[in-house]
């Protein structure tokens, strides 16, 4: 017995032995051999471990490219390894999803945690590395990126890589969209990047102040869009529809990209033309916006000078100078922007090769005077339907009472319809006087601020239209007087 102990101590001593000489003699390479041959001796190495190692390694990163685009493939297995194996692992960080009270569990950084398929037993391990991609910066630190790694034998790899992933991939998607908030995103000048909050606007094709039919034809065509992925790829055309929302301001063009977003289940990206630097900034944010989105311009007209461009014409002196005086505001105000966006470039945001990026998108565009929008931007193909959104009808003041005062009928209603045939008021001024001023207030009197209201701008209205005419007979009795004082003036 005691010579056996003296043998395992021995064979201790001489396996310490065997690795103190190794650790020296490694030190000594790396000090003293040229890098071409350390570099050699580590692939060497690398190769000879790998060799004998029987376990393969997948890597799946946070990001993706050298924006930082995120990785659709990461958050479905972190959304899988939160349900499926946090249970097992003992060590999670807790996070609160914006906009909810609930935490979420999810494994912490360089925890393992282990899972099984088909009786096949794979390792996962969360992870953590800073970029060496651009240096350090103390006002712009570089940002984490994590990554999920995945182990298991190679004997198991055709089942792992051909079954299990999909697996991971079909019940993470399946998670995400049962927890899955919708966002609402908006650019910025400072930061050219997409920023988000979560999505919760309450409005619905259900509360919208607009005629049924109508209604009814916008829903079933964004209905007859989410399920013609098949038909869009057989015609080659991208999976894309754009909108164009016209009409007076306070009409609701607004609320009805609200009530598309509630209606799909899609995000909403709010593109600031103002703010992006120039087409390639415009092109790259694009490429960042996700699959189901709703791409919105708002007031197109305002946003840039891309009306009418592709009507000008050459202008004479007298007109160049007259274009000095009149358009130097306007063209300092395009300066300050420090946008350089073109009608061009965003003709090929709409429906250029780069369009097609991500699939399954709406753009919409809203004007409150489309007759001062280029024919180039406003042609079928780019902005595939228009939809007029005009002064509130009667039905759509049904709609209104309905939701604000809770009434379907009212003996009032009678004097509402024919004030409200007679008179321009947007749905805007019907809400803001339908609305209750206090919980206690009645509904009459909430009907009968409109009914003044409505008479109110009936009689604006007419007195409009009557100083109209009385100018045009004066300018009509002007034309007049000066054409026969020309008759008069004429040689005999």
């Amino acid at each position: 017995m005691k010579m056996r102990s003296m043998t395992m101590v021995e064979m201790w001593a001489s396996l310490g032995s065997t690795m103190a000489s190794f650790m020296f003699v490694w030190a000594i390479i790396q000090r003293y051999c040229p890098p071409e041959l350390r570099r050699y001796l580590e692939k060497s190495t690398n190769r000879l471990t790998t060799f004998f190692n029987p376990y393969i390694q997948i890597s799946i990163h946070e990001f993706t490219g050298s924006n930082l685009k995120p990785h659709k493939a990461y958050g479905r297995v972190e959304a899988y390894l939160s349900v499926n194996s946090s249970k097992s692992a003992k060590k999670l960080k807790a996070e609160m999803v914006k906009g909810s009270s609930k935490l979420v569990l999810s494994i912490d950084d360089h925890e393992k945690v282990t899972d099984e398929f088909r009786g096949v037993k794979v390792w996962w391990v969360s992870g953590k590395v800073g970029s060496s991609a651009r240096p350090m910066s103390m006002y712009h630190p570089e940002p984490e990126k994590r990554y999920y790694r995945l182990t298991f034998h190679k004997k198991h790899r055709e089942t792992v890589t051909e079954s299990y992933l999909e697996h991971v991939m079909q019940i993470g998607k399946e998670i995400r969209g049962r927890s899955r908030r919708r966002k609402l995103y908006t650019n910025s000048q400072k930061h050219s990047m997409w920023s988000h909050i979560v999505f919760k606007h309450p409005a619905t094709f259900d509360t919208l102040a607009m005629e049924s039919e109508k209604k009814q034809d916008v829903i079933e065509d964004l209905l007859a869009f989410t399920q013609s992925k098949d038909m869009y790829a057989r015609i080659g055309k991208a999976w894309k529809r754009g909108y164009l929302l016209y009409g007076p301001p306070g009409t609701g063009k607004s609320t009805m990209i609200a009530a598309m977003a509630n209606l799909l289940d899609y995000d909403v990206y709010d593109l600031e033309l103002t703010s992006v630097r120039d087409n390639t900034e415009l092109k790259r944010l694009l490429i960042e916006t996700t699959s189901k989105s709703i791409i919105v311009i708002e007031d197109i007209d305002c946003s840039l000078d891309l009306t009418g461009q592709r009507k000008k014409q050459e202008k004479s002196p007298e007109d160049e100078s007259i274009k000095g005086k009149t358009e130097t505001p306007h063209k300092e105000k395009k300066e300050e922007s420090g946008s350089k966006v073109t009608l061009s470039g965003l003709l090929n945001f709409i429906d250029g090769l780069w369009s097609a990026c991500g699939g399954e998108k709406i753009i919409v565009f809203t004007t409150n005077y489309v007759e001062k929008l280029d024919p180039a931007l406003t042609r079928r193909g780019r902005m595939d339907k228009h939809v007029e959104l005009s002064y509130c009808s009667f039905e759509g003041f049904k709609v209104l009472a309905k939701n604000y005062l809770e009434l379907e009928a009212h003996p009032m209603f009678q004097s509402i319809h024919r004030l409200i045939e007679e008179t321009k008021i947007t749905p805007a001024d019907v809400a803001e006087n339908l609305m209750r001023k206090s919980p206690r207030e009645e509904a009459e009197k909430c009907l009968s601020n409109l009914i003044r209201a409505l008479q109110e701008a009936k009689e604006a209205a007419a007195k409009k239209k009557g100083e109209e005419e009385s100018d045009d007979i004066e300018q009509a009795n002007e034309d007049a007087q000066r054409k026969d004082k020309q008759e008069s003036d004429k040689p005999i």
